[in-house]
């Protein structure tokens, strides 16, 4: 056979032929995952209750009914998002709420591999860190995560989200209409908007220009389709946080919910005001320090959307779907380091363990916690200040300095070098 037929003298091509059982090792891993979540949901069926919140929102939207008026499923949720939202939620109104689950499930499995992708594209790894058999194989583990797993519970939008955010603060600077993907992603939710103090903070003023350029287009289509729906949620709604839901229940891992629950107080008032604005102001100069003094715009994106998750009235579980993109990086640099790779198990365990669903919280056992059961009510808020204050601690000197006894140099990695170069580039 000749060489363009996948052989040389008969034999396979150097590679071939162990690449593919690899990708059909990781296909079956990941086709065996699916199957356990699809067992799962025949023993205890997933609500998917923000399916139907979206699903309302949408007929809100094409009736010009009261689109934060109504409520929905059993739970009595309301609509949350900005109108623009609710105007991309339009389309779910063409399809019944059964078939809108089966395909929530479907493209969140696609969202869940894309995210693999852009985050191993974003940590710096090369092709061989994201073949396919790579991809398929994290897509399938990452689903048991639990935020990933919440995501698809719930029916979230989450990984839609993030993959966006990613893929659009992942391009070089310079690149057409850097952030506005993001401007659109704080238009469907608020947080998002964090990510243009980061890129203002770190000199790239056009591309925080560009977030504000899609965030304010997108209001402006949620104004020009729902205009009255417009001016009530920008003038009360979106100041309303209770109505989002209890910030000390276990399911809110912001640091609000930490406090709360601490303090045993519902209502922390500037016992959490004052943390949270000490937080962002820390987690963007950590933001900000990474990307000046190591090169690394993909951690400086990291520690900004875990300062968003931390300093947020309310931050789901199911939000914290950033640990995919975190994890892949922390994955990226365990090569020789056996501690990283303690670090990197000790990490997603954390994000595994599921422990806040462990302790007891039904009814509002949530502010009965004794001291002990607190890290355990709040494992994202911890990992999530502990990390900011390791970005501190690895960004203490530049590369270069001396750092090390015997006084060794910290010598910027190859790929840090080229982010810090094409940054400065653009």
């Amino acid at each position: 056979m000749s060489a363009a037929d996948g052989t040389r003298t008969g034999r396979p091509v150097r590679g071939q032929g162990i690449a593919r059982p690899r990708v059909v090792l990781a296909a079956a891993l990941l086709m065996a995952s699916l199957a356990g979540l699809w067992m799962l949901y025949q023993v205890q069926p997933l609500p998917m209750s923000d399916i139907a919140v979206y699903r309302a929102e949408g007929q809100a939207a094409s009736t010009g009914g009261d689109l934060y008026g109504f409520t929905v499923t059993k739970w009595a949720l309301p609509a949350t998002y900005p109108p623009f939202a609710a105007v991309l939620f339009i389309p779910t109104t063409w399809l019944s709420l059964g078939t809108l689950k089966i395909i929530a499930v479907l493209v969140n499995a696609v969202l869940l591999a894309l995210l693999v992708h852009l985050s191993c594209k974003a940590a710096g790894l090369g092709k061989a860190g994201r073949a396919a058999p790579v991809i398929l194989a994290a897509t399938a583990l990452g689903l048991w995560l639990e935020p990933v797993f919440q995501t698809f519970v719930f029916g979230q939008v989450n990984l839609a989200l993030t993959c966006l955010v990613l893929w659009d603060l992942s391009r070089p600077d310079g690149a057409r209409l850097k952030g506005f993907a993001t401007g659109i992603a704080a238009g469907i939710k608020l947080t998002p908007a964090l990510f243009a103090v980061y890129l203002l903070v770190t000199g790239r003023v056009k591309a925080a220009l560009t977030v504000l350029g899609g965030f304010l287009a997108s209001a402006l289509l949620g104004w020009l389709v729902l205009p009255a729906a417009s001016i009530e949620f920008w003038t009360r709604r979106m100041f309303e946080t209770g109505r989002v839901g209890k910030a000390w229940l276990v399911d809110n891992q912001s640091l609000q919910g930490l406090i709360a629950r601490v303090l045993h107080d519902p209502e922390p008032g500037l016992l959490w005001a004052v943390p949270a604005l000490l937080t962002a102001a820390a987690g963007l100069y950590a933001a900000r320090r990474v990307y000046l003094r190591r090169g690394l715009d993909s951690w400086g994106v990291l520690c900004t959307a875990v300062t968003a998750l931390l300093v947020s009235p309310i931050s789901w579980s199911h939000h914290w779907v950033w640990c995919v993109p975190l994890l892949v990086a922390l994955a990226a640099r365990t090569r020789r380091h056996a501690w990283r790779r303690a670090l990197l198990a000790a990490v997603t365990l954390a994000f595994t363990a599921r422990t806040m669903w462990m302790i007891p919280h039904t009814g509002d056992l949530d502010l009965s916690f004794s001291w002990w059961q607190q890290p355990f009510a709040a494992p994202y808020p911890v990992l999530g200040l502990a990390l900011l204050a390791a970005v501190f601690w690895w960004t203490r000197q530049r590369p270069g300095v001396s750092d090390a006894p015997g006084g060794r140099r910290l010598p910027a990695p190859r790929v840090e070098q080229q982010l810090s170069s094409g940054s400065r580039a653009g």
